[in-house]
């Protein structure tokens, strides 16, 4: 096989054109270039590959069993080219995305619906699972990059920006109405039905630890695997639901659930974009953090 690659284009422009003339200009080359690389061609595969005909050329036997397979690979290698032009237009490509519940509906679904209008023809993939999957998943290379809630654990080679403030609240219904305006200790939630998120998630990680920081240990009367499942407890007075504000903050204005007033504020978190930071980013993927970035 010959070691100039570029023969082989010239010999895929000739068979095609049937005409030296006609393939210089679709090569933007000299008439002479063309030849001298189907002779060097020719040479290198000691045989001949095309006889004169009365209107241009022809390829020989020998010649329309290598254009077979030439014309094969190098219209592949054409499409790939143009499928990589399209993707650098953003009219072709894949979006992987790794988010909470909780990410997606309060934080990303906009940017996704603004960016879905924008560009059609890029598939969006939503991987829904807890911050510690999503970084796995990210960590793996299965997404481009993840919405997660902190706290979570900083692996090596990840980078993270803060994009908005999470408030972790307590809510009940009317069965609870006595504590409604009370200023509370942490402790009496210890003699309380709480409804908490099950398994491992952030959100339940972390009031964990900080009611234990505060000397408060919690035996959930219900885990769900929803903060929405929550919610639709507290409502049916189930017991006392921890959950982000932004999953209850219809049902506290209107009044059908109220919030827990503590005389200690639980800090607020943060939701982050994580990213690898030695992987290189797809032309979507890179569209849409610059179009996060932008608000």
């Amino acid at each position: 096989m010959t070691e100039n690659l570029e023969y082989y284009k010239v010999f895929y422009y000739v068979a095609k054109c049937e005409n030296l003339t006609a393939a210089a200009a679709e090569l933007s080359i000299s008439q002479p270039a063309v030849s001298q690389a189907l002779k060097q061609l020719e040479m290198s595969l000691d045989t001949k590959l095309f006889v004169r005909a009365s209107r241009g050329i022809r390829l020989t036997q020998e010649g329309q069993i290598l254009y077979e397979y030439v014309k094969d690979g190098y219209e592949k290698i054409l499409m790939g080219e143009k499928m990589i032009s399209s993707m650098l237009r953003l009219d072709y490509g894949e979006l992987k995305i790794g988010a909470s519940d909780m990410t997606l509906k309060y934080y990303l679904l906009p940017f996704l619906e603004q960016f879905h209008e924008r560009y059609p023809g890029i598939k969006v993939t939503v991987t829904n699972a807890p911050t510690p999957r999503t970084l796995n998943l990210l960590h793996q290379g299965k997404i481009d990059f993840g919405v997660v809630s902190t706290p979570f654990e900083s692996k090596q080679g990840l980078c993270s920006e803060a994009v908005r403030e999470l408030e972790d609240v307590f809510v009940a219904g009317r069965k609870f109405i006595q504590y409604k305006n009370r200023m509370l200790d942490f402790q009496e939630l210890e003699k309380l039905p709480i409804i908490f998120l099950e398994g491992n998630t952030s959100t339940g990680s972390y009031m964990d630890e900080y009611l234990k920081q505060n000397g408060v240990r919690i035996h959930p009367e219900f885990e769900l695997a929803t903060s929405d499942m929550i919610v639709q407890f507290a409502l049916r007075s189930l017991g006392v639901g921890c959950v982000v504000r932004d999953f209850a903050e219809e049902y506290l204005e209107d009044g059908r659930l109220f919030e827990l007033r503590f005389n200690k504020i639980i800090p607020k978190r943060q939701i982050c974009v994580v990213t690898e930071e030695k992987a290189s980013l797809s032309r979507s993927a890179w569209e849409f953090l610059t179009m996060i970035k932008e608000v």
